[in-house]
């Protein structure tokens, strides 16, 4: 395994919708080993194949509470949403892309999502709280969707100055 530079805003490719991943083959399974090395060494709750470089859709994610839960790893391929819940939670998120941004944002409480596992076979999860949120996050990365995509035109634009600055200062 080896961990992954992850891909910072203003970097155009986070804004690319993912191309769906051919087939399961162990190139994809050895990406999605090296992504939840990368998330974790982060430490993050989930992690886009896109924020590494990557434009296919796969995700990783594990919403363990650190020593108080064993690790958790999901990794979906062709992510889906087939169904949202009707209620709605209002969570604090943050992104891996976007360092210290911290963002409240409202989504459904649950989220029913198909996708294929590591072995290529179809899976069907019913996710709630905390892992339904960090899954339509996660699947809003796969479509070029950003958490900065939920706040006012001015307040995304005060963002995307800063890290441009930052990016300019940095090369």
């Amino acid at each position: 395994m080896a961990k992954l530079a992850i891909i910072k805003l203003p970097d155009p490719i986070l804004r690319k919708v993912s191309a769906p991943v051919e087939r399961v083959d162990n190139e994809v399974r050895k990406l999605a080993a090296d992504m939840l090395e990368t998330m974790y060494a982060a430490p993050g709750v989930g992690l886009a194949a896109v924020q590494v470089g990557v434009p296919r859709r796969l995700i990783v994610l594990d919403t363990a509470k650190g020593e108080n839960e064993p690790p958790r790893a999901l990794v979906m391929i062709n992510p889906e949403i087939v169904a949202l819940g009707k209620e709605m939670r209002e969570h604090e998120e943050g992104c891996l892309s976007i360092p210290d941004v911290r963002i409240d944002i409202e989504r459904p409480s649950s989220a029913t999502v198909r996708f294929l596992d590591r072995e290529g076979k179809q899976q069907e999860l019913a996710a709630e709280g905390l892992l339904a949120t960090v899954v339509q996050h996660e699947i809003d990365h796969l479509n070029g969707r950003l958490i900065i995509d939920f706040l006012s035109r001015l307040k995304r634009d005060i963002i995307v100055r800063r890290f441009k600055k930052l990016a300019k200062e940095t090369a």
